[in-house]
């Protein structure tokens, strides 16, 4: 009998143990958000491990100022169809403002609520010490949930701006200690001097996924929009855009504008007889 053969790195469908799993690794977690189908059948075929269903996409796609708007069911419409097309990635969607604030009651109901909707894998909340009592809610009723520090856009009010570098070592270590004891699976650090985010992750056991926190982390997340360069006027230190989609959909629309308007398209070639 022929022995199986070796699964490569980022081929085989990612679960939440996995995710831990690759903590300390030489190989860093990749996460990318995606809120529609066809981004994350793009993220998935190349090979990313976890896809964020973020709630950035009350900025990226809807076009408004912060992420405090988006509702619970929106995350959900967006997470299912993000299920809907991600083969082996590991999906977590956002828990909203306001969907998990009230109480660890609350967060359980709304956090099942989105697993059993969207059939994603887990969820991720904002904060640290304060939710540490949700975490520990959402952990004993085996919903995988992900805690995110730093800079914390749903409390964008509270800190005073989108892209403020949360640099209080001693909060950010108890945050991050907090959320892990309580039953975090892993932890996003957000806007966090280099340095911080490198103690941080290595005293940690879970992984860490860093966006403006340095190469230290175990692994890194981007907006998908910012990162393929659709969205304008955003470029803040950390991000590296690895496309110019905007300008690519701009010339291919004006190319299509013309055509139809000087009769070129549809031509023969794209007209049926």
């Amino acid at each position: 009998m022929s022995e199986p053969r070796p699964t490569l790195p980022g081929t085989s469908p990612m679960s939440v143990p996995k995710f831990m799993a690759m903590k300390g690794q030489l190989r860093k977690l990749t996460m990318l958000t995606a809120y529609d189908t066809v981004f994350a059948s793009i993220f998935d075929q190349a090979g990313v491990d976890s896809i964020l269903v973020g709630d950035s996409l009350g900025m990226v796609v809807q076009g408004k100022s912060t992420t405090m708007p988006v509702t619970l069911d929106e995350m959900i419409y967006h997470g299912e169809i993000v299920v809907r097309a991600a083969k082996r990635a590991l999906v977590i969607v956002d828990m909203p403002f306001m969907s998990y604030q009230v109480s660890p009651q609350q967060a359980v109901e709304n956090a099942g609520r989105i697993l059993k909707e969207t059939g994603a894998a887990a969820v991720k909340l904002e904060g640290g010490i304060q939710q540490a009592e949700t975490i520990r809610a959402l952990a004993a009723a085996d919903l995988p949930v992900m805690a995110h520090i730093g800079m914390r856009p749903q409390s964008v009010k509270k800190l005073g701006g989108m892209s403020k570098v949360q640099r209080d070592e001693t909060t950010l270590i108890s945050d991050a200690k907090a959320a892990e004891a309580a039953g975090a699976f892993g932890i996003v650090l957000e806007l966090i001097p280099r340095g911080i985010a490198a103690r941080i992750t290595k005293e940690l056991s879970i992984p860490t996924i860093g966006i403006g926190a340095g190469p230290d982390c175990d692994g890194q997340v981007l907006v998908s929009y910012d990162m393929l360069g659709l969205t304008e006027g955003f470029q803040p230190k950390f991000l590296k855009r690895y496309a110019d989609l905007h300008q690519v959909a701009l010339a291919a629309t004006t190319q299509y504008l013309q055509e139809v308007r000087e009769g070129q398209f549809p031509d023969a070639m794209h007209s049926h007889e």
